[in-house]
């Protein structure tokens, strides 16, 4: 994260209104809801589990048993099941 000094991008009457609740101190302002990104999505790491659950449920669909793909994926049963089962 980089930070700025708000001398350098605060207009003067907001910088002294903060500096009134918090002179001195770091505070981080959150950007609005609809600019943030939802989990997973800067990574990429959505995209490649919505892939390989999809590719569960098609190796599920061609046959394979819940055991197997716990063997395959390292995840429990129960997490196979819930793959399997919510998006069926």
């Amino acid at each position: 994260m980089i930070y700025k000094n708000g001398r350098d991008v605060l207009p003067p009457s907001l910088l002294q209104e903060l500096q009134n609740y918090v002179g001195g101190e770091l505070i981080y302002i959150p950007k609005p809801n609809e600019c943030r990104a939802r989990w997973g999505e800067v990574s990429g790491t959505r995209k490649l589990l919505a892939e390989r659950n999809k590719e569960i449920r098609r190796l599920h669909l061609d046959g394979m048993t819940v055991s197997e793909l716990v063997g395959k994926y390292h995840l429990s049963g129960d997490s196979i099941r819930k793959i399997i089962v919510k998006t069926s």
